[in-house]
């Protein structure tokens, strides 16, 4: 793997500064490496929540914390924000929101987060951390019992989904939708909506998601 260039870039001006004399170049060097920190962070609080989702899978129960996760997240959110950065500051609001949503079980401290992260990223143009906010904000509507708000929320996370392409969301966002249906008295509705995630999954690969997909047609 090549070094990063934002590193390089950093070398660069260290050199320049040291052997020319120059210091111009020190300053955007600086916050280069401070949006690969952000982005570092970032990658590696995704990571320590992908492991803990998987465990939960596992468990049936939610697992200990991840200690070093939400640290991560609000680490990002300062660099983002000191950088000016409101599509980064979006993601890593969406992620702490996130957090205290499915770790903590935490909706009253996670949906005003969910809520800033889906307005920047419709401000900054950023579909796929809105189409995130916008599902787990049906998420915590659908907990609330606002089964109506919750469909709404997740339809158009969905559309939002198959708009960048991503699929496999898409058949995950209907399994919420198959719930919501279910909710509403519209058990036909609700198998027909899992019968296409479920083609939808197993044709992308998406082994999960299926297994997800098979549960909840039990439950149904």
């Amino acid at each position: 793997m090549g070094t990063d260039e934002r590193i390089q870039r950093a070398r660069a001006a260290y050199a320049q500064a040291v052997y020319g004399g120059d210091i111009d170049a020190l300053s955007d060097a600086r916050r280069g490496l401070d949006a690969l920190e952000a982005d570092t962070a970032m990658a590696r609080g995704m990571l320590l929540h992908a492991r803990f989702q998987r465990a939960a899978a596992e468990a049936g129960a939610p697992p200990a914390e991840e200690p070093d996760e939400l640290p991560l997240f609000e680490r990002a959110l300062a660099l983002y924000r000191a950088l000016g950065d409101p599509r980064g500051e979006a993601e890593a609001l969406f992620w702490i929101g996130c957090l205290h949503q499915f770790v903590r079980r935490d909706d009253a401290t996670a949906v005003p987060l969910l809520e800033r992260s889906c307005e920047l990223a419709a401000r900054t143009g950023d579909l796929p951390t809105r189409a995130e906010a916008l599902r787990h904000l049906g998420i915590a509507a659908h907990t609330a019992g606002r089964l109506d708000e919750a469909r709404e929320r997740l339809e158009e996370s969905t559309r939002l989904r198959r708009e960048i392409g991503l699929l496999p969301g898409v058949a995950s966002n209907m399994i919420g939708l198959a719930y919501i249906a279910a909710a509403q008295d519209r058990r036909a509705d609700a198998l027909a909506i899992l019968d296409e995630a479920h083609a939808i999954a197993g044709g992308h690969g998406a082994h999960a998601i299926v297994h997800h997909v098979e549960r909840a047609r039990a439950q149904i």
